[in-house]
């Protein structure tokens, strides 16, 4: 039996039309997942990994501790080789998750005096962190670099050894969007500010062979830390923080998301190897890209575009106010076979509650034009 003020939250939670349930998708039109290309599913991705295994002779089901003690197999070393050349970066340490990541690097890179400001959208894992760091935060407007040089003037404080953080994403999560980051960027390098761009929702979507929106830009060199995620567009499961190899070297020696937790077995560091393999190869990104472009042209032809937040990424988000509002019109499109989610808050900010979709290579645009011809029918325009 839990407690009454464990009882009386979830109450609460009911109460507000925003109790969280684990439901079962299976049989409806994915416009929901994170497996933006189909990786999820690829037999080649799946078949690639186990032959990787047999010739490395890595059949394990388990890696047999952390990293520092007897989990460091050799496929650790290709894999984190293999992302740094990739992702043009020094060094590349791979965590067991993007919230590991984010946890582990914001908790334990900051130090304290040290200052963090954050985009107000900013990712709950990287919440977590810095809320466990000694270093102080605060958040600025989000994608607003004139509130964040607000904010750094109005908190800093004149310590000579105070090192200045900001942390943006690349496509944020819940809008979809992405900041201006090369004026960002600009912004750090005037003042000498370190940068760290989560870039989740970018990896396998953006620039060629999927490498980021920071490389398709030309940036990734200009920034502190990147934290890529292979839980999404690359079908698999982990990250990896991508920076300078005295940053690599700090993280091995004080992140205790790192350091206090039994490595990935072999077989998971195998799928993320061929996870990247088949980005080289692939023309689901270019479907994809095909798809994001329709998407668009079809909430302008059916006069949806107003209710929508603006978006170039593959997630698109229609802003409809109150959870039992947005959870009634989702259940509508579910019933007509589309895994559309409702996106409650708190998870997002009262009043900007909203249906979230995420696009995929392997829809089809008969599919992308009947669920939005749904939804036009669902909402007041």
């Amino acid at each position: 039996m839990i407690s009454r003020k464990l009882k009386q939250k979830l109450n609460n939670r009911i109460e507000n039309n925003s109790l969280r349930l684990l439901t079962d998708s299976k049989g409806l039109i994915d416009f929901s997942s994170n497996d933006y290309l189909g990786f999820t599913s690829s037999k080649i991705i799946f078949e690639g990994a186990h032959q990787l295994l047999v010739k490395k002779t890595l059949q394990k089901n388990g890696a047999t501790g952390s990293r520092l003690l007897s989990g460091n197999h050799k496929l650790y070393v290709e894999a984190e080789n293999m992302l740094a050349d990739f992702h043009n970066a020094e060094e590349a340490l791979i965590f067991n998750s993007g919230y590991d990541a984010n946890v582990g690097f914001f908790s334990s890179v900051p130090q304290r005096g040290d200052v963090i400001f954050y985009d107000e959208l900013i990712h709950a894992s990287i919440r977590d962190g810095m809320q466990m760091s000694n270093a102080k935060s605060y958040k600025f407007k989000h994608n607003d670099i004139e509130d964040l040089n607000f904010q750094i003037e109005r908190n800093r404080n004149e310590r000579s050894d105070q090192e200045i953080y900001i942390v943006t994403e690349s496509v944020f999560s819940m809008d979809g969007d992405c900041p201006d980051l090369k004026s960002l960027i600009a912004f750090c390098q005037k003042y000498s500010y370190h940068l760290i761009v989560d870039e989740a929702h970018a990896t396998g979507v953006f620039g060629d062979y999927g490498v980021g929106l920071l490389q398709k830009l030309g940036l990734e060199n200009q920034v502190f830390a990147r934290i890529n995620t292979f839980g999404k567009a690359l079908g698999c499961h982990g990250a990896v923080v991508l920076g300078s190899k005295d940053l690599k070297a700090y993280l091995v020696n004080f992140c205790r998301s790192f350091i206090y937790t039994t490595g990935l077995p072999p077989h998971s560091i195998a799928t993320i190897q061929m996870a990247y393999e088949e980005l080289k190869c692939t023309s689901e990104i270019e479907k994809l890209i095909e798809n994001i472009t329709f998407f668009d042209q079809e909430l302008k032809s059916k006069h949806l575009t107003s209710r929508f937040i603006k978006s170039n990424s593959a997630i698109h988000c229609c802003i409809i106010s109150g959870n039992e509002n947005v959870k009634k019109v989702a259940n509508q499109i579910q019933i007509k076979g589309f895994d559309v989610k409702p996106i409650l808050s708190p998870t997002v900010p009262q009043g900007k509650e909203r249906l979230r979709f995420c696009l995929h290579s392997y829809n089809s645009k008969e599919e992308i034009s009947e669920v939005l011809e749904l939804l036009a029918t669902f909402v007041c325009i």
